[in-house]
Order: structure tokens, then sequence, then C-alpha cells
């Protein structure tokens, strides 16, 4: 072939593929993970007990008039779980949102406006924490956090770390949707959530495999399912050995239902708390 005709060639073939190239989506800014769980609790004293029975210490709290509005409760350095007080009897106690740990926080807000969704402006939360907000599928509220410097999550790094934790990690959150399906499709192609593979099986937190949708979050090994409306909240927790996790309960009396794989107990508003070995791709410890 003659040299002209093939750099000819090859002209026309990368001119080809920049229109391609062109229209290929950005991807989606990485979630360093899940950064809290937010549940309200009918009564914060036997709540703030029973997680501290699991060797989960509070980091700090939020009060007004002498009443405590907010507890923050410590997984690890980058992961709570968030306790808010039934204000009135009639509410309803149990999930509230799920939020997740953003490192470019401006450009994970950019990127969901350039996909036509409406998340709020970010601000700076109470805690000193840039934060914004996203109306997900069925009006649930999704949440996004950036720690900064100088926040009472950041002061608190290294502080509160209770020796006994019964796990070090929340791998997985399991939310209950009416449309599980759907949600699933909301995640993955509006906010770039990836299929989950090699992850824990629906039997493992307590459905069968038809009824559950998982997704990994993107950029990071953590993931959420999907489960039917009607279930209880699901907080899933990586343990290293599942009998030692085991006789931790029993030395606590506190009551478990076991399968092949896990270890389920109820906090003391009915939300489920799952533990077991994660699969290779999910840490156990963080």
């Amino acid at each position: 072939m003659p040299r002209t005709f093939a750099r000819l060639t090859l002209s026309v073939a990368l001119v080809a593929l920049v229109p391609h190239a062109l229209t290929q989506p950005p991807p989606t800014p990485p979630l360093a993970g899940i950064a809290h769980a937010a549940i309200s609790v009918g009564n914060l004293d036997a709540s703030r007990a029973f997680y501290r029975k699991l060797g989960f210490e509070e980091a700090f709290a939020f009060d007004k008039n002498g009443v405590t509005t907010q507890s923050f409760i410590k997984i690890n350095d980058r992961q709570f779980i968030e306790l808010y007080p039934r204000l009135q009897p009639s509410d309803t106690a149990g999930f509230l949102h799920v939020c997740f740990e953003s490192t470019e926080i401006a450009a994970l807000n950019k990127f969901y406006l350039a996909r036509g969704l409406k998340p709020t402006p970010v601000g700076k939360a109470a805690a000193g924490n840039l934060l914004f907000t996203l109306e997900g599928p069925e009006h649930q509220n999704i949440e996004y956090t950036q720690y900064m410097p100088g926040s009472r999550h950041s002061n608190d790094f290294g502080k509160h770390l209770g020796a006994n934790r019964i796990s070090t990690t929340l791998v997985a959150t399991a939310l209950f949707m009416q449309d599980p399906s759907a949600a699933g499709n909301f995640y993955s192609t509006q906010l770039g959530f990836r299929s989950a593979e090699n992850l824990a099986s629906a039997q493992d937190i307590g459905f069968d495999q038809k009824s559950v949708f998982w997704l990994r979050l993107p950029g990071s090994a953590q993931s959420i399912a999907f489960i039917p409306q009607g279930s209880a909240f699901r907080m899933i927790f990586g343990v290293d050995n599942l009998k030692q996790t085991a006789a931790q309960l029993q030395s606590l009396n506190i009551r478990f239902v076991k399968n092949d794989t896990s270890l389920f107990i109820h906090d003391p508003d009915g939300n489920i708390l799952v533990f077991l070995v994660p699969a290779p791709s999910l840490p156990a410890s963080r």
C-alpha cells in the first residue's frame, strides 16, 4: 500500500473516531462511600443504649433548648448512624435517608444538574461539612456530604472508636421501595451507580433473589440494595468472622437470628442490622 494512501486512511479513521469520543457521556464523579444512615427513633435513650451495647459510641449531638435533636453514633471515622428523636407521637420511627460521601461535591452537584436533575445548591451543614440533597425515587431524600477541616466529624477523627465495636464498617444499606427495579434503574441511569456483582446475595439479607436490586456506589466497593415496600430498613455490616460475632452477641445477651451466611438483630425501632463476611471486593474493616 502506498505510504501516502496509508496515512490518508489512518487520518480518516481517526477523524471518524472523534465524534464518537465527543458523544461519550462524562464519567460519574466517584463516591467515597456511605457517610451515614439516618433513622427516626421512638426513644432516643433506648437507641443510644442499644448502639452503645454494640460498641458504637456517640461522637457528638445537637441540642435545642436542652433537648437533643440529633445524635451521631460513630461506626468509624467516616461512617455514622444519625438518630433523630421522634418529634410527635404520631410520627413514624424508622428510616429517614442515606447520605453518601463525596470528595468532589461541587463537581458532583454540577454533574447532576447537567443530567437534568434538581439537586439543592451545595451549602454548609450544621456540623460544618458541605452538603446537598436530591429527591430520589418515590420521593425519598438522598444526601451527599463532603467532610471539611474543622467540622464536628473531622475534629472527632480518631476518637470515639469503641474497642469492642461489633463491626467497623457499614458495607451496604437496603432501602424499601414500592418498585425496587424502577428505583435501581434511576440510580444506575441517572446517578451512575453500577450493577453489583460478587456481592452478598439476597438470601444473605433475608430475601429471595428476585425481590432485591443491588447496586454499587460509583468509585466505591460499598453498595445499596432496594427491597420491597413494607420491609424493614436494613444496615449491613461487615465482620471478619461470623462465629466470633455470634459469640459476641451471645455474651451481650442480644437475641439474633442466624442463617448460613448472616446474623440478624433488630434495633429498638424494628430496623434490622445484618452482619456478614463480605465478598472479597467489599472490605470488612475500615
